[in-house]
């Protein structure tokens, strides 16, 4: 049936031919942004996935600033650590050779004098953007923003780097001496006599607890407590110092420390001083026995101090006194040395980790960045595959159209 009032051929040729212009539109849109979801109403979950892990990018920039922020900052403390150990390695020849009669030991004890300044002024000098790790001043730990964590339910929360500072203070400071409390062998020096025993238990240690009163487990870092701790209770950054008849070591408080590893790391120190071979020393985790088998009486003494930096014993060298100041000199440098080693190592270990976790942070970044593309970055081949496609649609379209626009023409023919 023909009619003039209704074409139905024209009203369909008219439909396709708006869906054809629609998708041409669609299309050069993709075209003109390179993007196949410019929008929620392209595709709103898409669209969601894809804002949020761009705001995680965003993020992640900023932790990467974070991080080259931080790795410069332990790059600074680590060279001055390392210059400190140069430093105390030219001071330590020193000592040795002072050690020799026909030497001019005024003239090393002015050498002396001047490299002990320098390492001070290094100390005080390591600093980056006002933060300096090296002179006991700085935070206790040091958190360095690292990453950015999402859960599986959309909780995000920032993870840090910390890094401690209990043993890397290489200032000069004698620090403030803490009472006997602190331990029950701490003060005065007690006399050990041929062939008898001295005990330190790990039990006797006291330590600071949150509140900074004593009655503590463990050794806590003064920052996390929410008072200033008491002098008679040990807290992290402490140290305690063991004078075996003439052999005298020290060791720096930990975060996390009970009374079994301070002593374990006077055994150490101890046996690394070279111990008379008379002087018996045996810790079974629980007591730190010290047998005297020299033939004489010999005086054990335990001190502790807080604040003290890692190079107090500095300003007591001496090689122009006595064979005991120049033997004890020796002892002490090399002790320092071994002090600003392992901080050199921990800045050192540190800064490794700071770095691989920033190479990791760039990598992610890229991952992200090529998820993202994926969801929603146009196809541009099948962009222009389908452009042509519509373009050839949209002309026969029009084709149509005009066809079935001819078809009331027909119908006069139909009256003449």
């Amino acid at each position: 049936m023909s009619s003039i009032l209704t074409n139905n051929g024209a009203m369909v040729a008219l439909q396709t031919m708006k869906q054809i212009n629609r998708s041409m539109s669609q299309v050069q849109g993709q075209i003109s942004t390179g993007l196949k979801v410019g929008s929620a109403k392209d595709n709103a979950a898409t669209w969601a996935i894809s804002k949020v892990m761009e705001s995680d990018v965003a993020g992640f920039k900023t932790i990467q600033d974070s991080l080259s922020l931080g790795s410069s900052t332990v790059n600074v403390a680590r060279n001055a650590a390392e210059t400190t150990v140069k430093l105390l390695t030219e001071i330590k020849e020193k000592i040795v050779g002072a050690q020799e009669q026909n030497v001019d030991r005024a003239k090393i004890q002015t050498d002396i004098a001047q490299l002990r300044d320098q390492i001070s002024s290094v100390v005080n000098s390591a600093q980056f953007n006002g933060l300096n790790m090296v002179n006991g001043q700085a935070q206790n730990p040091v958190s360095i923003l690292s990453s950015l964590d999402r859960s599986a339910g959309g909780t995000v929360q920032s993870g840090t780097i910390e890094i401690s500072l209990d043993a890397t203070n290489l200032t000069t400071n004698v620090g403030t001496a803490l009472t006997a409390a602190a331990h029950a062998g701490t003060g005065a020096a007690q006399t050990v006599a041929d062939g008898a025993d001295l005990v330190f238990a790990t039990g006797d240690f006291d330590f600071a607890a949150a509140d900074g009163t004593a009655g503590g487990g463990v050794a806590l870092r003064t920052g996390d407590m929410t008072g200033a701790p008491v002098n008679t209770a040990l807290a992290a950054g402490d140290r305690v110092q063991l004078d075996v008849g003439g052999t005298r070591v020290a060791y720096t408080v930990r975060e996390g420390d009970a009374g079994s590893a301070i002593l374990a790391g006077l055994r150490n120190e101890l046996e690394a001083a070279g111990l008379h071979s008379n002087v018996a020393i045996e810790f079974d985790g629980s007591d730190f026995t010290i047998t005297n088998n020299t033939g004489e009486a010999m005086d054990v003494t335990m001190t502790a101090t807080r604040g003290a930096g890692g190079m107090s014993a500095l300003g007591g060298l001496t090689v122009a006194g006595t064979d005991q100041q120049r033997t004890d000199a020796l002892r002490d440098v090399e002790q320092m040395i071994q002090y600003a080693i392992d901080a050199s190592a921990t800045f050192g270990s540190s800064q490794k980790r700071v770095d691989i976790q920033k190479e990791f942070v760039s990598s992610l970044m890229d991952s992200m960045k090529v998820g993202i593309g994926s969801l929603v970055d146009a196809d541009m081949e099948e962009t222009s595959a389908r452009l042509q496609a519509l373009q050839v649609q949209q002309q026969l379209g029009i084709q149509a159209l005009s066809i079935a626009n001819q078809q009331p023409q027909n119908i006069l023919s139909l009256f003449r």
